[in-house]
């Protein structure tokens, strides 16, 4: 009997041993196939070779049907080259997802770990943890690639700024401040990417290029909007994430948009594409339309005459892949016409080929690469969960915390009413361009961890259309020892495609929220799901509500983490990555006006706290702690010389342009000692803004350098930052110049304050 049962035993583990073994290289060698004598010995195959000339002996074996018919996403296969098939569409902007073709769910591989939403990632501030996540989603990504399920190209992050709280992709962005958006798509990108400059883990891409940031507002889409935008807010703004993200991310991609910019179609704009991507950011990969964008920019926009035009003008352009067919179906006609060469083609393909060389896909056997042992044991990994709820307890923010409410205590609150619409999410907590989580836990579930619950939804859901249910929450909060109410948002009030129309919580959210506090016996907590800014005044302001905390989308270990901040499990140390406005803001100021600073002629108030000065409900970068920290700006130079290579000058104002500074080393280091005066161990995040001298094309404040730092109780830690001048003390002038304003600085971090006078001793004066 024992000898049957090892024996079955042995059947079961030579199954499983083999079943995993299949599951890991279950995809057929793309390229390449050391089994195929036929190719095998092909130049383009020799790994010995160097890949740019790789790149070219392919090109030239490829017919001009088979070079067109690797334009678009569906990339055809070229049988007689041992060439597969290959789907360019995949997604992974917080966690592998399904949202394109080239990724499927299924089998060994029913899910991904599932991350907070970006906004509420960027929220802790933690460059090292952009990093780690990026990372692990590659590493699931490489599994599923290795496994059949899963592409190679991944089109994300977007990198856009958060320029109107109405927008519904702002979810997806990391947030407002170009600084932190590019320092964001910098460190994900090199997290999915990996670190070698001649290989690729996964290739990235940062989207949508340029100026978008419009879905569909008041009649008005994304498909047929012309963002009319200045030099100035171009370079100071809507450019940095991707010249960061290109420049010191060295992503493999960049994606144009739909819209245009200034009267021309991003994805056929020369002067974008070629002369600022290409040249003078040296981008070291390729550029893919956003899908169907060649297509929208015939049919829609109708920028060229024939549809052959608008294949020729993109790819002249520097388009090298169409997200859609357009490319395929009228390229080979535009060739004939003679409004295209074949060499532009041929451009086109060493751009894409090359990106998918760097990835491997032309050496062969899987199992032999570097990231051929990655399968399904390296998806869902208790690690990565981990990494996940980390991720959520970092990007919370508490708001409010009036006379120490939180954190809640077990033994104190031991019943606890949980009310409100999102009160028992699961899908909603990780946004959208999300997969199949490995699992959830839903907020009322993780406060169960730490109390006896009381569930009532209050509504049925965030549109919350009447108070059928009210009564039943109130008495729920009547009877608690707490009350935590979990309000705000969801994908069907914002989401691509749909731009909101109001900063309110929706239908009779507030009602609900306002009824409940001034019934419930205990503290009551205001928790907020979403990716927007919502107008909470009447909270804020409500003494009956002395705790509100955002915690954006937090992913699917989302409910973990809100109650382990609520009852101070974790010490939150989130701040808001973007300005939480007033509904008024909204009164005069269309989606439509992309100007970033205030337009006093049109009542037009400026957008982001670089440029608007007037109310806010919260602004950028507030988020409390259960302690408190203290600042003391320890050593600073007081005055930096600027070394320049000519004169330039003009009207009014003396800066010196960047491009006639020696900028190597220029750099203004700040050591700052932070002390946890507070009774419990925190971390603390630390930003640094910068004030420039004056002028009304200047912003107020900008950020320049931010660090998070753990400090214990009664602890002083002392921490340096090096704000490299030419990058983050210079300012843009109405002529889309970037140039260093001469005179004194402000440093502010907190309350401190230290002046900087920078100095030159030949200078240049700004235009006006």
């Amino acid at each position: 009997m024992i000898l049957h049962k090892m024996a079955f035993l042995a059947v079961i583990l030579f199954f499983l041993i083999s079943s995993s073994s299949v599951c890991v290289h279950s995809r057929e060698t793309f390229a390449c196939d050391t089994k195929d004598a036929a190719t095998a010995t092909l130049r383009f195959c020799q790994l010995s070779v160097p890949i740019p000339e790789r790149v070219r002996d392919l090109i030239g074996r490829l017919t001009l049907a088979e070079k067109v018919s690797l334009l678009g996403n569906t990339a055809a296969a070229i049988p007689r080259l041992g060439i597969k098939g290959y789907e360019w569409w995949s997604e992974a902007l917080h966690g592998v997802s399904n949202v394109g073709p080239g990724t499927k769910f299924g089998g060994v591989y029913p899910a991904a770990t599932s991350f907070p939403q970006v906004i509420t990632t960027v929220a802790s501030f933690n460059a090292s943890l952009w990093e780690s996540i990026g990372r692990v989603v590659s590493n699931e990504a490489r599994a599923m690639y290795n496994g059949g399920v899963g592409g190679l190209t991944y089109w994300s992050p977007n990198v856009n700024i958060l320029r109107d709280p109405r927008w519904g992709r702002g979810q997806e962005t990391p947030g407002e401040d170009p600084v932190v958006a590019g320092k964001y798509a910098a460190s994900y990108v090199r997290g999915l990417q990996g670190n070698d400059r001649s290989r690729l883990k996964v290739a990235a891409c940062c989207k949508h290029f340029t100026a978008y940031d419009l879905d569909n507002w008041n009649g008005v889409d994304r498909f047929h909007f012309n963002a009319k935008v200045s030099k100035q807010d171009i370079e100071d703004t809507f450019d940095v994430p991707f010249r960061m993200c290109v420049k010191e991310g060295n992503v493999a991609s960049i994606m144009c948009s739909y819209n245009q910019v200034n009267g021309v179609p991003t994805c056929a704009d020369p002067n974008l594409l070629k002369k600022t991507i290409r040249n003078q950011w040296g981008l070291n990969g390729y550029i893919v339309s956003d899908c169907d964008s060649v297509g929208v920019l015939y049919d829609t926009q109708h920028y060229t005459g024939t549809p052959e035009e608008a294949a020729a003008d993109s790819i002249k352009a520097g388009l090298d892949l169409d997200c859609g067919p357009f490319l395929g179906a009228h390229t080979i006609d535009a060739v004939k016409k003679n409004l295209l060469r074949e060499s532009d083609v041929d451009n086109a393909l060493i751009n894409t080929l090359t990106v998918q060389m760097r990835l491997g896909m032309f050496d062969g056997d899987i199992a032999a690469q570097p990231y051929g042992h990655l399968g399904p044991a390296h998806v869902c990994t208790p690690v990565h969960k981990g990494l996940a709820l980390e991720a959520a307890q970092q990007g919370i923010v508490l708001l409010k915390n009036h006379g120490s409410s939180l954190p809640l205590s077990s033994q104190r609150h031991r019943t606890v009413a949980v009310i409100g619409p999102n009160s028992d999410a699961t899908v909603t907590m990780i946004g959208n361009y999300a997969g199949i989580a490995c699992g959830y836990t839903s907020p009322v579930q993780g406060i169960t961890g730490y109390a006896r619950t009381i569930h009532q939804k209050g509504c049925v859901d965030v549109h919350c259309m009447d108070d059928r249910l009210f009564d039943a929450a109130v008495e729920a909060a009547r009877g608690a020892d707490a009350t935590v109410l979990v309000m705000g948002l969801d994908q069907s009030i914002e989401a691509e495609f749909k731009d909101r129309n109001s900063l309110l919580l929706p239908g009779k959210q507030q009602e609900l929220v306002s009824r409940v506090a001034k019934a419930a016996k205990g503290p009551v907590i205001l928790v907020l799901m979403s990716g927007g800014p919502i107008d909470i005044s009447f909270a804020e302001k409500d003494r009956k509500i002395p705790a509100i905390v955002w915690a954006g989308y937090p992913g699917q270990e989302g409910g973990t983490a809100i109650a382990d901040i609520l009852f101070g499990s974790a010490n939150p140390g989130g701040k808001l990555p973007m300005t939480w406005y007033p509904q008024d803001y909204l009164t005069n100021l269309p989606m439509t006006e992309m100007s970033m600073r205030p337009l006093h002629s049109k009542r037009i108030p400026g957008r982001t706290y670089r440029f608007y000065d007037g109310p806010v409900v919260y602004p950028f970068g507030h988020g409390l702690s259960y302690t408190r920290f203290t600042h003391n700006i320890a050593d600073a130079p007081k005055v930096i010389p600027i070394a320049v290579r000519g004169r330039n000058g003009t009207v009014s104002g003396k800066s010196i342009r960047v491009t006639h500074a020696r900028c190597d080393r220029l750099s203004l280091g700040v050591h700052v000692e932070v002390t946890n005066v507070g009774s419990r161990d925190g971390t603390h995040t630390m930003l640094v803004f910068s004030a420039p001298p004056g002028g009304e094309w200047a912003p107020k404040k900008q950020l320049v350098a931010f660090e998070r730092v753990h400090v214990a109780v009664g602890e002083k830690k002392r921490v340096q930052v090096n704000i490299h001048v030419c990058k983050y003390l210079s300012v843009v002038d109405r002529a889309g110049n970037r140039r260093i304003p001469i005179g004194d600085h402000g440093i502010h971090i907190g309350d401190e304050s230290h002046t900087v006078s920078l100095q030159a001793s030949t200078l240049g004066v700004i235009k006006s």
